[in-house]
């Protein structure tokens, strides 16, 4: 089943990369829309999908792909039902594909794949530009989560 709607902006979270957060210092973020076929529309629109292995490439013709990101087959397919992790087109300004060319050029970064939503009824894929985190960012996130967990319990015991 597909997520709540996330605001009055009209658009339904479909999938979620939480692990992206964890494994990636997050900059830039960007919407695209996906070339899908019939099927897989369905699928996404049954709340469906993973991003967890997913990630975007450039190619040498300057066209953005979604890469490793499985969609189920729709369950009431037939023959016609699509391969669940087939590459999909990413739908991009020039302008905006030529920026993301230049930074994915620099050692150790990456386009990794946030989330996947429906906005006015069409599928579209929230990615950022991510420098990959070694083990002591990782445990410097964990601590300073932990503290804001302490600081919140702390000011709610407070208030009671």
């Amino acid at each position: 089943m597909a997520k709540k709607p996330q605001g009055g902006d009209g658009t339904k979270l479909i999938v979620s990369n939480r692990r992206a957060r964890h494994d990636y210092h997050l900059d830039d973020r960007y919407e695209a829309g996906l070339v899908l076929q019939g099927t897989e529309v369905k699928s996404l629109r049954g709340g469906k999908g993973s991003l967890v292995e997913a990630w975007v490439k450039i190619d040498e013709h300057g066209e953005a792909w979604l890469m490793q990101a499985h969609i189920p087959e729709y369950a009431f397919g037939n023959r016609n039902n699509h391969d669940p992790t087939r590459p999909r087109k990413l739908l991009l300004h020039r302008r905006e594909l030529d920026r993301l060319a230049h930074e994915v050029g620099a050692k150790g970064v990456t386009l990794v794949p946030t989330r996947l939503y429906l906005k006015d009824g069409r599928v579209k894929l929230e990615f950022a530009v991510g420098r990959g985190k070694n083990v002591a960012d990782k445990r410097q996130s964990a601590k300073e989560r932990d503290a804001r967990r302490e600081i919140d319990r702390a000011l709610k015991q407070r208030q009671r």
